[in-house]
């Protein structure tokens, strides 16, 4: 009888966790598809790296303009310009300017560029807490890796049930970092200049061009 109870435990226990992984992809997916609405997105956000072990606690702001698959990023003194085929990385402080093809040497995985559709593969989902901030019901939802060689060991993607948008992102490392990214401002379908993503040389005059290609 113990035997029987305890296979029927582990049944339901399977049933409750595969239910919770379908409803937290289900919500994901809401996030996505109301993503695709937007002719283009502007956010303002922080960005928080910390590591106990490490003694290191760091906060920075940046602002990212998402239009398909052009963006303008501006992060740590640095500003990433993708007009869909190049990727123009524009230093301000060395006074260079790398420039690539999109695909090559970009590394954007944890920025607001992709943090509102980086969760649609490789990963499983589970359902997690409920929190109220600000006034916003913000409802996580746990991705683990599929790949045993994914450095991530975790992300909670916390979403304004409301409006299913990204409110905030947490990564942590397996190595003890965690990194939070947190959206203070979400604005869409905004009138942008028609150069907004094209990269203007003569802005430039005195900086060293850097082709990656």
């Amino acid at each position: 009888m113990k035997k029987i109870i305890g296979l029927i435990l582990i049944v339901l226990s399977i049933s409750v966790q595969a239910q919770d992984a379908a409803k937290a992809k289900a919500l994901l997916d809401k996030v996505s598809a109301k993503v695709k609405t937007y002719k283009n997105i502007q956010i303002e956000f922080k960005y928080t790296l910390q590591n106990l072990k490490e003694n290191i606690n760091q906060e920075n702001k940046g602002n990212v303009t998402l239009s398909g698959n052009q963006y303008v990023l501006n992060f740590l003194g640095v500003t990433k310009m993708c007009d869909g085929k190049k990727l123009y990385t524009i230093s301000a402080e060395d006074e260079e300017i790398s420039i690539s093809s999109v695909g090559k040497n970009e590394e954007d995985t944890d920025t607001p560029a992709k943090m509102l559709t980086f969760f649609n593969k490789g990963f499983k989902y589970a359902w997690d807490i409920t929190q109220n901030v600000k006034g916003k019901k913000i409802q996580y939802v746990k991705l683990t890796p599929i790949s045993s060689k994914d450095e991530r060991k975790e992300i909670l993607v916390g979403i304004d049930t409301k409006t299913n948008q990204v409110y905030n992102t947490i990564t942590v490392g397996k190595k003890g970092t965690k990194v939070t990214l947190t959206v203070n401002s979400f604005k869409t379908n905004l009138t942008l200049p028609k150069n907004q993503f094209t990269f203007v040389k003569s802005k430039y005059p005195n900086y060293y061009i850097n082709n990656l290609d």
